[in-house]
């Protein structure tokens, strides 16, 4: 059909619901974008020390019973960059996956990756 046939075949009410629609798409992905922002949740002695957004890089220093373990966001990621522990084992797990965690025993800090991860029951 040409343009003129569809807005012959258009009635005013037509047009409120198609808007009305529209308007009530984004407003959902607009509400599901936002709920699914990543947080990043920081123990220090199995209590919450911070809780941080993954949208903003930075580093984040958590001062335990060792010294200080720094937390790097970056780009939407989270990992442990340094740590006093003497093996390294949470610095050598890297980035952290969505909704994955690493904990740093020695030091007593901990770092959960509260992103929306994707598993079995909503793929």
């Amino acid at each position: 059909m040409r343009l003129a046939a569809w807005r012959a075949a258009l009635r005013p009410g037509d047009l409120l619901l198609l808007t009305l629609g529209l308007a009530l798409l984004a407003g959902l992905w607009q509400r599901q974008a936002g709920s699914l922002e990543g947080r990043v949740v920081i123990r220090l002695d199995g209590r919450i020390h911070q809780e941080a957004s993954l949208r903003l890089n930075r580093i984040i220093e958590v001062t335990g019973p060792l010294g200080t373990s720094r937390v790097e966001i970056r780009d939407g990621r989270v990992r442990v960059a340094a740590d006093p522990s003497p093996r390294q084992l949470c610095v050598r797990q890297g980035w952290i996956p969505p909704g994955g965690g690493v904990v740093c025993l020695p030091n007593r800090v901990s770092v959960e990756n509260a992103a929306a991860g994707y598993d079995t029951l909503n793929y």
